[in-house]
């Protein structure tokens, strides 16, 4: 699993049938400092993240073991949408809260 901020949506009029009904979203890949890195993920959605979301995702094989992408050719998903974390004992982001964005 990665952190990342959803900064975007990708919309596709004409895709394999198999994804009709996935929400693509542009994630912008963060570091447990909450700093942006340099990658960007395009990444299926299977809890309905927003913009501005900091989300965990998943890639590889694992993308299709969610109950919304299982069998869909998909390598990125967005598996979670992150409440709060802390690391050695400090809070680092809390939704809605100090760091959220």
């Amino acid at each position: 699993m990665q952190l990342a901020r959803v900064v975007g949506t990708v919309w596709a009029t004409r895709k394999t049938e198999t994804l009709d009904g996935l929400r693509l979203q542009v994630l912008r890949q963060v570091g447990t400092d909450l700093k942006d890195g340099s990658g960007t993920v395009i990444a299926a959605d299977a809890v309905g993240a927003g913009v501005g979301d900091l989300v965990l995702y998943a890639t590889g094989s694992s993308a299709r073991q969610t109950t919304v992408t299982e069998n869909r050719p998909v390598d990125a998903v967005i598996m979670a949408v992150v409440d709060a974390f802390d690391l050695d004992g400090k809070v680092i982001f809390q939704k809605g809260g100090k760091g959220d964005r």
